[in-house]
């Protein structure tokens, strides 16, 4: 039998990594993520992947300016598909999802980095979300056991 979690507890991760493929499908077929990618869907995701998905969408360039304000060394074209949409999703979350405790949007995004991405990934989106964490959640609610001295550098991450 099968091990159930509370509700809410797995489905978020789910959503994550749903609302990832459907950012990197996009990505990669060159299309808008609303119009041609989540509008056309014969399943609707689930409304926490759907919210992430159009919310990463909408502030895309204030995200990406956010993200390459503190990847320095490290264009956005450069970094992997991957990484590169779940830092997207992190941002979002940290600044437009109040709900969602700090230390799980971090966790969660280095987690699906290190399931899906380079050896070096984890230690990357750790370390880019957990420096803006500190300017998007100034109240101090930073609680992911981030490395806020997490070295990003183009040669090593």
């Amino acid at each position: 039998m099968g091990r159930r979690t509370p509700e809410g507890v797995g489905s978020r991760r789910e959503s994550r990594e749903r609302a990832l493929s459907l950012l990197y499908e996009a990505e990669v077929k060159g299309c808008d993520p609303l119009d041609d990618v989540l509008a056309h869907l014969v399943l609707e995701p689930e409304p926490f992947a759907a919210d992430v998905v159009t919310g990463v969408s909408r502030h895309q360039p204030e995200i990406d300016a956010l993200i390459s304000g503190v990847a320095r060394g490290w264009a956005l074209e450069r970094m992997p598909l991957v990484d590169r949409n779940l830092l997207r999703m992190g941002v979002y979350e940290l600044a437009h999802r109040p709900d969602v405790p700090t230390g799980a949007v971090i966790s969660e995004a280095v987690e699906l980095a290190k399931e899906y991405s380079t050896d070096e990934s984890g230690g990357f989106v750790n370390g880019v979300l957990s420096r803006l964490a500190g300017d998007l959640r100034p109240d101090g609610s930073t609680d992911a056991g981030g490395d806020d001295t997490a070295t990003i550098n183009p040669e090593g991450r």
